[in-house]
């Protein structure tokens, strides 16, 4: 019997599909990094949105320590998501709206500085978190196009989704809410974006609580002193609740886990002890001007065009008025990574990546019968 040569070349072809599966087909202990938030998190998606320069970091001397030039990133280098990606094996995750076609199979980043959990921190300047998780839903409907809607679903349900945010809505409250009032309502919204991340398939998730915000440079500036106890209210309010509306929704969502970083304590003991932690500067920022390098001034592109600028930025614990060193970085990343109980719970972010069943059994805890 002929059989024609178009049906040899289907059969040819059907056959390499069957043996060895899809072009987008992935190994299988890959496991993807996706990041919304804040200038914590941001690599660079302010720098494709129409803002000013206080919410951009796509000048000089940002990014000079690690990749040479400026990308967005409100740092002398890398951030932690870069950190943890790295020692996850993955690439650099990609900002959102950068141009060009991103591989979402490895994850994206949609954080944006100045962001908050609030619409109205910083609105019309930033991509705030409500707007973030209607990216992330784009990128889903695009990976279940990509690859199906089974291994989307395994992809996203296998991923890790780091989150910060909180920030910018306490340094700019303006609200006649009380304290207790007011962080309820951004945990509240924190919990929304963290309940739509799971209708898509999202299960592990890592946060850092807030910083004691009052001691950055900008807010010692601010306040003439140490530090501003009203925002540091706030961030200890925050901390406070945190791990009960993270614990909240673990009970009420199957399979949901988490990692959560104790920021506070990991800044706290380095403002205290800088030697310790080999910074010999932990007061002043590396990048600004005026007291305590405490005016935004880093670049000269926020209206203050003179600006002090360090020899060495990993001396310094913050690198500009509001943000930290890319070696203080470095230094949360592996405590996020790798930490214990005592600084980041009640699984690090190793564990929360390794995790490929349904449920992890953390070596520190007894399984109660």
């Amino acid at each position: 019997m002929a059989i024609s040569s178009a049906y040899i070349c289907l059969l040819f072809s059907f056959t390499i599909f069957v043996t060895f599966g899809s072009c987008h087909n992935l190994p299988e202990n890959h496991v993807a990094l996706f990041i919304f938030g804040d200038s914590l998190f941001d690599p660079g998606n302010n720098n494709y949105i129409n803002t000013i320069t206080e919410f951009q970091a796509n000048f000089i001397p940002y990014g000079e320590t690690f990749f040479k030039y400026p990308t967005g990133r409100f740092s002398d280098g890398r951030l932690i998501p870069d950190f943890i990606a790295q020692f996850a094996g993955l690439p650099i995750i990609p900002a959102y709206l950068k141009p060009g076609k991103h591989k979402f199979t490895d994850g994206v980043s949609f954080a944006s500085g100045g962001a908050g959990a609030l619409v109205e921190s910083h609105q019309g300047f930033v991509v705030d978190l409500e707007t973030q998780i209607k990216y992330f839903k784009r990128v889903e409907k695009s990976l279940r196009q990509e690859l199906g809607d089974a291994d989307a679903k395994k992809l996203l349900t296998r991923a890790v989704y780091m989150i910060s945010v909180g920030v910018n809505d306490y340094l700019t409250k303006n609200s006649s809410a009380s304290q207790e009032e007011f962080t309820s309502m951004v945990l509240g919204n924190l919990t929304v974006a963290l309940k739509e991340i799971y209708k898509k398939g999202g299960r592990k998730f890592g946060l850092p609580n807030m910083i004691p915000l009052g001691c950055v440079p900008y807010m010692k500036a601010q306040s003439g002193g140490p530090g501003n106890d009203e925002v540091t209210a706030l961030a200890k309010s925050h901390n406070a609740r945190l791990p009960k509306t993270l614990d909240k929704l673990k009970k009420e969502l199957q399979g949901f886990k988490y990692s959560l970083c104790n920021m506070y304590q990991f800044v706290n003991e380095r403002l205290s002890n800088p030697s310790k932690y080999g910074f010999k500067n932990a007061t002043t920022a590396c990048c600004g001007s005026g007291p305590y390098g405490g005016v935004n001034s880093c670049g000269g592109k926020r209206g203050v065009r003179e600006y002090d600028l360090c020899d060495n930025p990993a001396d310094f614990f913050f690198f500009d008025s509001y943000h930290l060193s890319e070696k203080a970085y470095l230094q949360f990343a592996e405590l996020i990574w790798s930490g214990t109980d005592d600084i980041v719970r009640p699984y690090n972010l190793k564990t929360l990546f390794e995790d490929k069943a349904s449920s992890i059994h953390h070596p520190n805890v007894v399984n109660q019968p």
